[in-house]
């Protein structure tokens, strides 16, 4: 069996679902609403790469309360473990998305997963854990999830404008922009600018930057088992090669040709771990 169909064996599982958003008040903050329940390994160890969001994550299948956490925006991967126990629920935010709705600043958060009881005390937790162990499907799950997050917003959810300015700026050019221009263009400091951006997106303007075109780097090439690097690296905006490798290497933790033998199928921000 080679490596390609050991991941795709790792990541079967019973029962997976996911509820995109492209409309109403979330749309914007809200990628996806996701349901995941165990695999057909007893226990597996996955990389997760940094992609400059934030996810929220239940974890129906365990009696402990810190065991539901928030995942703050990673500028490293990091490993989690699968097992055939696990039944999660989460939330899969957009970049600065989770802001309105947990009211943080989220540059307190970078590289780290905290639980949800640290963050709004045991009682908010069990209760929203209770009403999703009270619906039966998996479907049903989602929309209690998205009937929740859409009633803890305090008003409707918005950004800041500074921060509005700044992702449409990079959505359209992930290319690292210079912070002391679009610092000059909002009419603020730059330390300032950088400031409001890490408060609700959780990492430095051209830290998020660099991830997000690592980000599309790999999104790019979901499916894909033939690549051309250095076509890849030009098409991202890499100066050179060695630049390329630099940052794939910093944020994935191997070389891209390991990557794209190890990438896990149909979840590209996530690599299998050998036993």
């Amino acid at each position: 069996m080679d490596r390609s169909d050991h991941s795709n064996e790792v990541r079967e599982c019973p029962a997976s679902c996911h509820r995109s958003v492209s409309t109403g008040p979330l749309n914007g903050f809200v990628n996806q609403f996701w349901y995941w329940r165990g695999c057909t390994l007893p226990r597996t160890t996955e990389r997760i790469l940094p992609l400059g969001t934030v996810e929220l994550v239940l974890n129906l299948g365990s009696e402990r309360l810190h065991d539901s956490i928030i995942s703050g925006p990673h500028s490293r991967s990091f490993l989690i473990d699968r097992t055939a126990d696990h039944e999660l629920v989460g939330i899969h935010f957009e970049p600065g998305g989770a802001f309105p709705f947990i009211g943080i600043p989220f540059g307190e958060l970078q590289n780290l997963n905290v639980s949800l009881a640290d963050l709004w005390g045991d009682v908010r937790t069990d209760r929203l854990l209770s009403l999703l162990h009270g619906t039966k499907t998996a479907d049903e799950k989602l929309l209690v999830l998205e009937d929740w997050l859409s009633r803890i917003a305090m008003r409707p959810p918005q950004h800041h404008a500074t921060v509005t300015y700044a992702l449409d700026a990079f959505s359209r050019n992930p290319i690292v922009h210079s912070s002391a221009t679009l610092a000059n263009r909002l009419n603020l400091s730059q330390r300032r600018f950088i400031q409001i951006f890490r408060d609700e997106v959780g990492l430095p303007p051209k830290l998020f930057c660099r991830i997000r075109r690592f980000h599309g780097v790999i999104k790019g090439m979901d499916g894909r088992d033939v690549v051309n690097w250095h076509d890849v690296a030009e098409a991202n905006g890499y100066y050179d090669q060695s630049h390329f490798i630099h940052d794939f290497r910093e944020f994935c933790g191997l070389s891209p040709t390991e990557y794209l033998q190890l990438r896990i199928k149909d979840d590209f921000g996530h690599v299998q771990v050998p036993a």
